[in-house]
């Protein structure tokens, strides 16, 4: 199951561009006291910006910062491709690591709850999904987003139950860490994240020396390597490893020494919450059989006579239906779950076209046999030939929801079975204060307070925010309006929720599944704008769940103002005093057009929270820049900072904003941990330095005072 077989061949990483011109707005002064933003005086006082002398240092390529990945041990021969860096695994240590800062992941895992389907046919307790990726090439894979919002920017991970980040060939490296925005925007979502450790075919230039290597015991009688993947994965924060072990040639004591190093791995890692799932294709001989099943001939890397061995099972792509259900009831006299077992299903080539014996996993009139797991479900963006946000959202959403794109009501089902159809959704909205700016981690621009602060497109998953699960309930008597992420005008991020078409009665649009506990202080509120007539606006908050899946939420209705004819960003706040005591168990609004004619109206903000959101999150300390380089008035370079410590806990995310010799303010990106690589920084006129600020960001995106730092501007 190579990256390599299946088309996909290693690609150098990007060069920096030259920037563009840019249109620069200066941030204005926002609008009313909203999400924690009122008063948070952008110019408020801050500490003095450092002077360093101008750094001398590697060339703008050697300062980007991107994904790790290794050889376990020894190296290929000859020399690696451009931009290809090869590295052993046993060598590696935290302390020397270049890139941790900008690798390191920051989210902690948030715990879930499964809410009362929205349809009939999707079933809590019973199969979950997992999702193999493939975000970039093995190398040259970004640390930290990139200029560019043609990116597979996941927001279904409501029926994801783990994410793997897939990639490796023998050209490049084998064990791959994840980078931090994917690990951050799963874990703020309750999805763990695998790291990969891909052991090619030989066909695809596997050697049988790297599975010697990685299954190899010390003098001591320990796995060095094993020891050496928890170290990784607890230092860049993510949940295990996916390993998949297809280079043949080996025998059964080679087999027999790679299920004691997965039991060593295993053993090493679950005090630390880390998991493995195996990949069917290594059996007991020691030999590449692919079982297409869970059997006798691989039942010893998940369940041996001593105990578990893996966590679950990735099954083959040759699976039948006969042999999945066999599958499932050797899991059961095992004593553990079908559902840790993963029917492959292929989707790179054909996506939601693609041919699936669905019955045989999750049939409808019966228990799901086993979970499922998705190979490359980024078909979604990479078979568009519109790869702008906006089209490949829509594909996203037709995969995930289905034809209809509404999981409360399914279209027929064709060949495509739609996991909103299959698997209970499940959400983290536990807790307050909770906020959604609608960011999908990508966007054509970034926006503060409806104002464009940078027109460069941008990716950075760790900023974006717990979307809705359930892409769209939505409820009218007339005809039914288009609910889309939409990334042409947001409030804060890259985009909004617009709903757009001709109603002629009433919509009300489904948004997040709760666990807020309400208290006679709570609070709800709304940033929302028209752009064709006047509008109603009400925002729904339901106190207890549907009796049936599939039925109505029963919502209380809180009016929440009305935007008129002309356009532009409107604040508003409901009391949820009357509710004091109770339990949010889901959010809603309803939009009511006035006078008819066509409907256009964006929601940009939701917050729910006690009153508190006057209150500014403590700032970071100790800006710097670390290393940088200059060549043709631009610069590349690492800043980095001491992260913010105070009262109100670890910030969501950090912000970096370029100071501009008029006082306006440039957004430069964003980042959850205290590093960021900021590629070709333009001069600014004549100006002597550039100043930079970072600033903490809390869950109702208040902002911090900054911490400023400068880079002087070669002669």
């Amino acid at each position: 199951m190579s990256e390599t077989d299946r088309g996909v061949d290693p690609r150098t990483p990007p060069v920096p561009l030259r920037p563009t011109r840019r249109r620069v707005l200066a941030t204005g002064a926002g609008a009313a006291a909203l999400l924690g933003l009122a008063g948070r005086a952008r110019a408020a006082a801050a500490p003095g910006p450092t002077a360093p002398a101008p750094i001398s240092g590697p060339k703008p390529a050697g300062l980007a910062p991107y994904a790790s990945y290794w050889f376990p041990d020894s190296l290929p021969a000859g020399t690696p491709g451009p931009g290809i860096v090869w590295r052993s695994l046993s060598r590696w240590t935290p302390e020397d690591d270049p890139d941790l800062a900008h690798n390191t992941a920051t989210v902690p895992l948030a715990e879930r709850f499964t809410p009362v389907p929205a349809n009939e046919t999707a079933r809590a307790g019973q199969a979950r999904i997992s999702s193999l990726v493939s975000f970039a090439p093995t190398a040259g894979n970004p640390s930290q987003g990139s200029p560019t919002a043609d990116y597979y920017a996941l927001t279904h991970w409501a029926y994801i139950d783990e994410l793997v980040f897939w990639g490796g060939s023998a050209g490049e490296g084998i064990v791959l860490a994840p980078n931090a925005p994917v690990v951050d925007a799963a874990h703020r979502n309750g999805v763990r994240v695998l790291g990969n450790v891909f052991l090619p075919p030989v066909a695809y230039g596997g050697d049988l020396r790297w599975t010697r290597e990685l299954v190899r015991r010390d003098p001591s009688g320990r796995f060095p390597i094993a020891e050496q993947l928890v170290r990784v994965a607890r230092a860049y924060g993510f949940d295990g490893w996916f390993v998949n072990a297809e280079t043949d040639g080996g025998d059964s004591a080679l087999a027999t020494r790679m299920r004691e190093f997965l039991r060593a791995l295993r053993a090493a890692g679950a005090p630390h919450g880390l998991r493995i799932t195996w990949y069917d294709a290594m059996n007991s001989t020691g030999r590449v059989g692919w079982q297409g099943a869970l059997n006798a001939l691989n039942q010893e890397f998940y369940e041996d006579r001593a105990g578990k061995v893996a966590d679950s099972v990735f099954v083959d792509f040759r699976w039948t239906p006969d042999t999945l259900a066999a599958s499932g009831a050797l899991a059961d006299r095992l004593g553990r779950s079908r559902y840790e077992l993963w029917a492959a299903v292929d989707t790179e080539s054909r996506g939601w076209e693609s041919a699936v014996r669905w019955d045989a996993i999750v049939p409808r009139t019966r228990d799901h046999v086993v979970g499922y797991g998705f190979y490359r479900p980024e078909w979604t963006r990479n078979h568009l030939t519109d790869r702008s946000p906006g089209a490949f959202h829509h594909a996203d959403d037709r995969f995930w929801t289905g034809e209809s794109l509404d999981p409360a009501r399914p279209a027929p089902e064709r060949s495509w079975r739609a996991p909103a159809t299959v698997v209970a959704d499940r959400s983290t909205v536990t807790g307050l204060p909770f906020a959604c700016s609608f960011n999908t981690g990508h966007g054509l621009r970034w926006y503060e307070d409806g104002e464009v602060v940078s027109d460069t497109p941008w990716n950075h998953l760790g900023l974006q925010d717990r979307l809705p699960g359930r892409r769209w309930v939505v409820e009218t008597a007339g005809p039914r309006p288009s609910v889309t992420l939409d990334f042409a005008d947001a409030w804060r991020g890259g985009s909004s929720l617009l709903v757009s078409g001709a109603p002629t009665a009433p919509v009300t649009v489904g948004l997040h599944a709760t666990r807020l506990p309400l208290t006679r202080g709570s609070v709800v509120e709304l940033v929302h704008a028209t752009g064709s007539g006047p509008v109603t606006v009400e925002v729904g908050v339901a106190t207890r769940e549907p009796s049936v899946p599939g039925g109505p939420v029963p919502y209380v209705w809180l009016r929440a103002g009305s935007t008129g004819a002309r356009p532009g960003w409107r604040a508003v706040r409901a009391a949820l005093a009357p509710l004091a005591g109770r339990t949010a168990y889901a959010l809603a609004v309803r939009i009511t057009a006035r006078g008819g004619g066509p409907l256009v109206w964006r929601l940009g903000a939701l917050s729910v929270h006690d009153g508190s959101g006057g209150r500014r999150p403590a700032p970071p300390t100790a800006a710097v820049v670390d290393a940088a380089a200059q060549q043709d008035g631009l610069a590349w370079l690492r800043l980095s900072w001491r992260a913010a410590a105070g009262a109100g806990g670890r910030p969501r995310h950090y912000e970096v904003h370029r100071v501009l010799p008029d006082g306006g303010r440039r957004f430069l990106g964003g980042t959850c941990a205290a590093a960021l690589y900021l590629p070709g920084v333009p001069r600014a006129g004549r100006e002597g330095a550039a100043v930079f600020e970072v600033r903490a960001v809390d869950e109702l995106y208040a902002l911090s005072a900054p911490a400023r730092t400068t880079l002087p501007w070669e002669p």
